[in-house]
């Protein structure tokens, strides 16, 4: 039998918040999944559209981690260039990402352009595009309804604003507490193996181990 092609992971930094976007790639059947798309300058937006367009990718779905400003600002792009590609979000950051409206202008974002999910995220029920299967794991504390994406075959969680090198995300927002926070760290992150690699919303990879051995915020 031919050997199972592995997902792969493609990132961007953008915005003013330097939100970190992913492209998660099935490179068998080359379909990718768009998670967080913070892209909101025209030259973002092309940066992203660009990338999928010269690697021949075919976008399946675009995923919410959660729904704060930074990490939706490119939600519609993504709806209006790939037409009926669905968008999922947990249910409890849907209000989340209603507010942003309200708020964006005053962050230097007039021009952002509000998007509607067209289904929902749950722990426990996995997502799939090509032949690749995300588990979805419920990490509130940050925002009401975030989540986590988990693939085990590769060791690769992406992580939204939950857990950074080093840090951990903030919980002084609205439907932020931190020590719900900490108990998601600690159920569905400090649970996988070591060698798990992190992607999270801001700043560079990391790993469970590294952040169980040096984490300031896990001590």
């Amino acid at each position: 039998m031919p050997p199972v092609l592995p997902m792969t992971v493609a990132g961007f930094t953008f915005n003013a918040f330097s939100e970190n976007t992913y492209l998660l790639i099935d490179e068998a059947t080359r379909q990718c999944a768009i998670v967080d798309p913070g892209c909101y300058s025209a030259a973002e937006q092309q940066a992203l559209r660009g990338y999928i367009e010269a690697n021949e990718l075919q976008v399946a779905l675009l995923l919410n981690t959660h729904a704060h400003i930074d990490h939706v600002l490119g939600n519609q792009f993504v709806l209006s260039t790939w037409p009926g590609t669905p968008f999922l979000l947990h249910p409890l950051d849907v209000p989340t990402l209603r507010a942003v409206s309200s708020y964006a202008g005053n962050y230097g974002f007039p021009q952002y352009q509000p998007a509607e999910p067209t289904g929902e995220l749950a722990a426990g029920q996995p997502v799939r595009f090509g032949d690749t299967e995300l588990a979805v794991r419920f990490a509130p504390g940050h925002a009401p309804g975030h989540v986590i994406f988990y693939h085990e075959p590769t060791a690769t969680v992406i992580g939204g604003d939950v857990l950074f090198q080093r840090s951990i995300g903030r919980t002084d927002l609205p439907g932020g507490d931190h020590a719900t926070l900490l108990r998601s760290i600690a159920t569905e992150l400090m649970t996988l193996p070591d060698a798990t690699t992190v992607y999270p919303g801001h700043g560079p990879a990391t790993t469970i181990g590294e952040e169980r051995r040096g984490n300031p915020f896990l001590q």
